[in-house]
């Protein structure tokens, strides 16, 4: 009796313990230079659930492109007036589907006037088809041909499932810890580890250098911290969570922070990193003030975008299948584009 009392605690610990482990089988598949330790940890039973959250919709049928033009049918179309009505058409019932599948298309219009521009939600979906187009033809070098459309992030739901909003200062206390920086908080953006749970805001809507180690030493310049690394670690952590993958999709293990020998991949995050900046800067936090209050952060601030917004879990948004072939009309211009079409003016 006396032995029993004395293991069901350490057998209750055991138990909870593996809560936090992942139920085999895990399977290996190498991914860079033999020798390297460069492979993918996956989970075939997770991946298979994955797979099926990231299947398309099927698009509706392809429409005429020639007729009378959207701008000249309809009042107010400040962004696709260029499309004809039959694309116009198929592009605004897709989006519904896309966005607001339950609400339909009196989530955006007042159903009495549609040209009106008294609903907020008509205000915020004409910017997000102005980032949209923007994102396809000037940021080829993270989405490539591929692209995105609203479905992307959204996948039926007016507001996408991952977003974030600035976190308010932690109250400091009177413990010994200080300045924690956001620390020992088990937040779900950096995988329930004690780091940084915060770490957009320095990176993808500011630009904070993202750095581990110093290239001098102290004390010349050298201001790489260990605090500052770990801000690194936590974007680091959310987006191998969010893409699915270990940090050996992106770097060499030989040496994390060389470029040389680092996949591919590594490219194109940095430039997704810097997407991502680019979106939160220029197109999601000028919305706050149209937004209601319900609809803000705790700091007032408008929802912004991460890696988990598209990728959600995949390595590619959509495991790499590509809705934009099918809905063109998203793919430009961008704002690129039509800068330099107007300098040629």
């Amino acid at each position: 009796m006396k032995i029993s009392n004395l293991l069901l605690p350490a057998f209750l610990g055991a138990l909870f313990l593996l809560t936090g482990c992942e139920r085999p089988p895990t399977d290996t598949v190498q991914h860079g230079f033999r020798g390297t330790g460069m492979v993918q940890v996956y989970n075939p039973r997770l991946l298979a659930i994955k797979t099926e959250e990231n299947e398309v919709p099927a698009s509706l049928p392809a429409v005429p492109t020639d007729g009378p033009k959207a701008g000249q049918v309809y009042k107010n179309v400040k962004v696709l007036g260029n499309l004809s009505v039959n694309e116009f058409t198929r592009l605004m019932l897709s989006m519904t589907t896309w966005v607001a599948p339950n609400e339909g298309c009196a989530y955006c219009h007042n159903l009495a006037n549609l040209a009106e521009d008294t609903k907020y939600t008509k205000v915020v979906a004409r910017r997000m088809i102005e980032m949209t187009r923007h994102i396809n033809a000037d940021w080829k070098t993270h989405v490539a041909e591929t692209g995105v459309t609203c479905y992307t992030c959204h996948r039926g739901n007016p507001v996408p499932n991952y977003v974030w909003f600035k976190e308010p200062e932690q109250d400091k206390g009177a413990d010994f810890i200080g300045d924690r920086a956001g620390q020992n908080l088990a937040a779900t953006s950096v995988g329930l580890s004690s780091l940084p749970s915060d770490p957009f805001t320095p990176f993808l809507l500011g630009e904070l250098d993202i750095r581990v180690n110093g290239s001098t030493a102290l004390p010349s310049g050298n201001r790489h911290s260990i605090k500052q690394a770990e801000w690194t670690y936590g974007l680091m952590t959310h987006m191998s969570s969010s893409l699915g993958v270990n940090c050996t999709y992106c770097h060499n293990t030989q040496s994390f922070s060389s470029w040389k020998g680092s996949p591919p991949q590594r490219a194109t995050a940095w430039h997704g990193i810097r997407m991502a900046r680019d979106l939160n800067t220029a197109y999601l936090e000028p919305l706050a003030p149209v937004f209601p209050q319900h609809r803000l952060g705790e700091l007032g601030d408008a929802a912004k975008a991460n890696c988990a917004t598209c990728h959600q879990g995949a390595y590619k948004p959509l495991n790499g299948q590509s809705m934009l072939k099918d809905h063109p009309q998203l793919a430009g211009p961008g704002v690129q584009t039509q800068v330099a079409s107007a300098n040629k003016k």
